[in-house]
């Protein structure tokens, strides 16, 4: 499993706060994580910062 989802799964409510302060555009709906739907939420999150997923994902793994 790639590591940004081993974070996500681990520490998700503190992950959320961090992405919630970098950029508070998203919103709860945005930042929704279900298990299974990693690639999902990666998206969403993607769509609203305008990064590429790759970045989105290493963004996370620094977190």
């Amino acid at each position: 499993m790639e590591s940004w989802k081993l974070k996500l799964k681990g520490n998700w409510n503190e992950i959320k706060g961090k992405i919630k302060q970098q950029y508070a555009d998203l919103t709860d709906d945005d930042l929704l994580y279900e298990e299974g739907k990693d690639e999902e939420l990666l998206g969403r999150i993607q769509k609203k910062v305008g990064q590429s997923k790759d970045k989105v994902k290493e963004w996370i793994e620094s977190l």
